[in-house]
């Protein structure tokens, strides 16, 4: 393995942990992410908080699974586009630790770009 591939594995093993993490929140604090739901989606909060878990749990998973990385990384990618209207509705609404805005968006972006090189540009 070259010094890029070590690192890669190393960044995917951590955003695995991160998804995971935020996935199973989820099931632990359904009301807190039901609360930053945008009123403009159709289906109910919980329905969707609990979807979206399970979405990143998989997410997780799929980037430490060689045959699932690219597709898995492409999903978070979208996933993360998705889920911003929910963090600007809790940047709006005072949320802790979904202020300022502007850092919740700096952290996303930093997560899609981690994503797009590990998952996208894997090195071996």
């Amino acid at each position: 393995m070259t010094g890029v591939a070590i690192t890669q594995l190393a960044i995917r093993v951590v955003l695995a942990l991160i998804f995971v993490v935020a996935g199973v929140l989820h099931f632990t604090a359904t009301r807190q992410y039901a609360a930053i739901m945008p009123g403009w989606v159709p289906l109910s909060a919980n329905l969707v908080v609990q979807i979206t878990g399970v979405m990143e749990v998989a997410g997780g998973v799929g980037l430490l699974v060689p045959a699932l990385l690219r597709p898995a990384g492409i999903c978070l990618i979208l996933f993360l586009v998705a889920v911003f209207p929910a963090n600007v509705v809790a940047a709006q609404h005072n949320v802790p630790l979904m202020n300022p805005i502007w850092a919740r968006g700096l952290a996303q972006v930093v997560l899609i770009a981690a994503i797009g090189w590990v998952a996208l540009f894997p090195k071996t």
